[in-house]
């Protein structure tokens, strides 16, 4: 295990150079890039006759175990991560889109992408059952904004545009982790979901993950309040990120949500009420090293998938159409808080959150934990290149987007509620 973090390490530190000293894109997409097309050029050599570059690469990552190491390990970090450096009084500013389009907004996408997928495949000749399809749209549903955020900076994005992305971001990711799990269930057991006990269920997993993690940011809130010296602080905070998340699945609540809230409790009431000056610039400076790096790894990771994926050229014909269709449903669902709350939102805020909504790792590793089957094989293919197109294509051309479609002197947008 010690020998495969150290190649994967050295690769990912290898890339980022490569990137930054040649290429210029954006940190995480050029390392995605650089991988993927590693990748391709792994496997024209094995279809020259040089095989065992391939077969040595593919055992690597392999034995990644991709989904596991997600789920299971660099999820806790990064939503933690993300959750710390988002401040509660500008999400609460914008509190009613970022709820529905969260929950609301992930529950309809699910429906929507589901039944017209079942429709589209059987259509191009790939026919996948309905209860899987629905598995799809839970897994394809959920937002990255790490390869977007930093060129949305760059391109001056308003905040409340910011904001939004990012507050989605963080929770939708556990509502969809709770909606996959719920179907997949009933996906094997040939079972529909009754109404009311999968409203309980949900309400259970992620209402019982906030509450989790009220408790575990105001815990770790009262311990650092105790002492000042940033080390200890800082390993506060590490230990309830690793051991919060495994017992939030010991549990049977959300993990993803858990870390969410109780990021948001550390990095605004822990942040202002239990750390000196000093502690904060250490801890701010540890966890974003800790997101970046990170981050770097999981678009490396993805780039190197294409290796152990049952790939086929063909699937391409089958995902474009899935591409328009998930465009298109992600635009009927950020419509619909625009209309609810139009005074608050301004002038091009449909098109850049619709465009802005990339799909990432999370919707790979949910791919690759489906049981193995056909239509796990068909499922993983289309996922996997509707987030290489999401991230390159829409990831790469936001900031342009921005820039033509928001005003230059546009103010704040007005406060929802």
């Amino acid at each position: 295990m010690l020998e495969l973090a150290a190649i994967v390490l050295t690769l990912t530190a290898c890339l980022a150079w490569f990137n930054e000293r040649y290429v210029h894109l954006p940190a995480t997409i050029g390392v995605m890039v650089i991988a993927l097309l590693l990748s391709l050029a792994i496997q024209g050599l094995a279809g020259l006759g040089l095989g065992a570059p391939a077969a040595v690469t593919r055992g690597w990552v392999e034995a990644l175990d991709f989904d596991s190491l997600l789920m299971n390990g660099m999820l806790s970090f990064l939503l933690f991560a993300g959750a710390l450096h988002v401040d509660v009084k500008k999400l609460k500013r914008y509190w009613l889109s970022i709820g529905l389009l969260a929950t609301l907004g992930v529950l309809v996408s699910t429906l929507l992408i589901g039944f017209a997928s079942h429709w589209l495949l059987d259509v191009m000749g790939a026919p996948v059952a309905l209860p899987w399809c629905l598995v799809f749209g839970a897994l394809i549903s959920p937002t990255d904004p790490v390869a977007v955020l930093g060129i949305l900076r760059g391109a001056g994005a308003p905040e409340d545009m910011e904001v939004r992305i990012v507050g989605e971001s963080l929770f939708n990711d556990g509502v969809a982790v709770v909606l996959f799990t719920l179907l997949v269930g009933a996906a094997e057991s040939g079972e529909s979901l009754a109404g009311w006990h999968a409203i309980t269920l949900f309400a259970e997993e992620a209402g019982g993950g906030a509450l989790f993690g009220l408790v575990l940011g105001y815990g770790v809130h009262l311990l650092m309040s105790r002492v000042d010296q940033y080390q200890v602080e800082v390993l506060l905070s590490l230990a309830m990120v690793l051991g919060g998340y495994t017992l939030a699945t010991h549990l049977h609540v959300s993990g993803p949500i858990a870390m969410v809230v109780a990021g948001l409790v550390v990095g605004n009431h822990a942040w202002t009420h239990a750390m000196s000056s000093r502690t904060r610039e250490h801890l701010n400076d540890f966890w974003e090293l800790i997101d970046e790096i990170l981050n770097a790894l999981l678009f490396v990771i993805i780039g190197l998938e294409l290796l152990v994926l049952p790939f086929d050229w063909n699937y391409l014909l089958v995902a474009l159409p899935l591409i328009a269709l998930l465009l298109a449903v992600r635009g009927l669902v950020v419509s619909g808080p625009a209309l609810l709350a139009r005074s608050h939102f301004r002038t091009g805020s449909i098109r850049v959150l619709t465009w802005g909504g990339l799909r990432g790792g999370i919707s790979v590793a949910l791919a690759l934990s489906m049981p193995a089957g056909e239509s796990r094989d068909i499922l993983l293919n289309v996922t996997y290149l509707i987030v290489l197109f999401s991230i390159v294509t829409q990831g790469l051309t936001i900031g342009a987007l921005v820039r033509r479609v928001v005003p230059g002197d546009a103010g704040a947008a007005t406060p929802e509620g």
